[in-house]
């Protein structure tokens, strides 16, 4: 899967995630992927995705049509920027929507963290989103990555030096993460 991270210190919020993607048991490094980020940039927001590899191409073109609008700037924002996007997933990318029977609502398969000028957000596959005082991790590797994270937020002053210590960790200990790392630094209002 992956290990993206986010982190806030002061006035910056950083976003950093590994470039290692995986179809089941077959590793592509960065080597081997002209298109190994996992970083998505839409206007200000700077969003990791996890999960299929198909989510990078469709967020690419779905959080720019014009039907979804999609505005990350405030939870409530994204939230309504999800309640928009889901009918396109459906529609124009054939979504399967469906997950587990115990679901109160449908799922959009997505998992995601995203930095912007107004803070460090999640955003979960049943349309939740969170916004977060310091940190956060999504992926197979965010175990590791929040543990280290927590090890190192107070000491260090930079949210850079914080997202990098999660992101390296996921990296070290979960297999479907691999260095080298890709970075986003925002400065917050």
């Amino acid at each position: 899967m992956s290990t993206i991270v986010v982190a806030r210190k002061g006035k910056t919020a950083c976003i950093a995630a590994d470039t290692l993607t995986t179809f089941g048991d077959v590793r592509l490094d960065s080597s081997l992927d002209m298109n190994h980020s996992k970083i998505q940039s839409f206007g200000r927001t700077h969003m990791g995705i996890v999960g299929s590899a198909a989510h990078t191409l469709v967020a690419e073109r779905a959080f720019n049509d014009e039907q979804v609008n999609a505005d990350f700037s405030t939870r409530d924002a994204a939230f309504d920027t999800l309640i928009r996007l889901h009918p396109v997933l459906k529609e124009k990318f054939f979504l399967n929507s469906k997950d587990a029977d115990e679901d109160p609502y449908e799922t959009s398969q997505i998992d995601a963290v995203f930095v912007n000028p107004n803070g460090i957000f999640a955003l979960f596959s049943l349309r939740e989103v969170y916004e977060y005082s310091r940190y956060w991790a999504v992926g197979s590797g965010a175990y590791y990555a929040l543990g280290a994270m927590h090890a190192v937020y107070d000491k260090f002053s930079s949210a850079k030096d914080i997202a990098r210590a999660g992101a390296e960790a996921g990296a070290a200990f979960d297999t479907s993460s691999q260095l080298p790392l890709t970075l986003k630094t925002v400065k917050l209002k």
